[in-house]
């Protein structure tokens, strides 16, 4: 009898993607005509990224910048968790964190999608932050991966370790 098949489903981000990204946009900021005299900065700041502008409109200018350039390096905008906009002083600021793991609500929506409306015989099974699904058939495991991008979650899936 066959082995069952299997893959991993998980939610990662490529720091180096991200990190190439912010570059871009603080490069494509500071030569901009629209930003000039705004103050105008994105940048890393520990874990976070910090946007700083000198109005709440540029601070949501220099944000559209920032996503621009995360969508063309194929980092998914769900993977951004955005604060709100703080004024300090003259400038205001924004902070974004990069979401990684799926927590442990997620992991259980996602198997009860694949459970609910998953092929027969399929098994998800939560590993820590990834959900595990193992099926007899291959087009099974396929079908769960076709329907769980339809699905809208509000996590940036990626599927790994398919075997």
């Amino acid at each position: 009898m066959a082995a069952d098949s299997s893959f991993d489903v998980v939610s990662k981000v490529d720091r180096q993607e991200v990190d190439n990204a912010i570059n871009q946009a603080a490069k494509e900021i500071s030569q901009r005509y629209d930003f000039k005299g705004t103050d105008a900065s994105v940048a890393w700041s520990g874990e976070r990224v910090v946007l700083v502008a000198n109005s709440e409109e540029r601070v949501a200018a220099v944000l559209d910048v920032l996503q621009t350039k995360l969508i063309r390096r194929g980092v998914s905008l769900k993977a951004l968790d955005l604060g709100d906009v703080r004024a300090s002083g003259k400038e205001h600021r924004q902070e974004a964190t990069l979401k990684e793991g799926l927590s442990s609500e997620d992991a259980k929506k996602i198997s009860k999608i694949i459970r609910d409306e998953g092929p027969k015989g399929v098994k998800p099974q939560i590993t820590g932050d990834e959900l595990r699904v193992s099926a007899k058939s291959r087009d099974d495991l396929q079908a769960v991966i076709a329907l769980l991008k339809g699905a809208d979650l509000e996590v940036a899936l990626q599927f790994t370790n398919y075997r």
